[in-house]
């Protein structure tokens, strides 16, 4: 089995700028976190734009959806800003690929003390490789299909709809 990881920004992927004071983009941080996190199943990373989730647009959602249509890997795992994921996940699972998609990304971004960035993009690799073909959000440990799921803003976590 190979493993596919897309990089589409969110705040995973965000720099802090200290002389603004701001959170932006900059190089991704997917090659060093790949690097730190040890996998050892065979993966390719493709770099898609990195943007917030709130500046994504259908094109960009497309955009996604090519990526994944095309890809030879039967398991994919999606680093996406959290605001917008569930509506990606809606384009993806509206599409009903025969592969495994999973969606994470990170509360905290990467290079932030008590980040959760690396451990979320480890449990959604580990995941893609024994969950059935469809459409999932990993997050903080939890596993939800594609059109069951919510961000709970507030508590800023990831819940089930009933």
């Amino acid at each position: 089995m190979a493993l596919r990881i897309i990089a589409t920004g969110g705040t995973f992927d965000k720099h802090y700028d200290e002389i603004a004071g701001k959170l932006g983009f900059g190089a991704s941080h997917l090659p060093e976190v790949i690097k730190r996190s040890r996998i050892t199943i065979a993966n390719t990373l493709e770099e898609l734009p990195l943007l917030d989730s709130l500046e994504m647009q259908d094109i960009d959602r497309r955009r996604v959806l090519v990526s994944c249509s095309h890809a030879e890997e039967k398991a994919i795992v999606i680093i996406h800003g959290t605001d917008t994921m569930r509506e990606t996940a809606a384009v993806l699972g509206v599409a009903n690929l025969d592969k495994v998609i999973v969606i994470t990304g990170a509360m905290i971004p990467y290079e932030i003390a008590n980040s959760d960035a690396l451990f979320n993009l480890g449990f959604a690799c580990g995941v893609a490789q024994v969950l059935p073909s469809g459409v999932y959000v990993a997050m903080n440990g939890k596993i939800f299909n594609w059109d069951k799921v919510q961000k709970n803003r507030g508590a800023g976590v990831f819940e089930s709809l009933s």
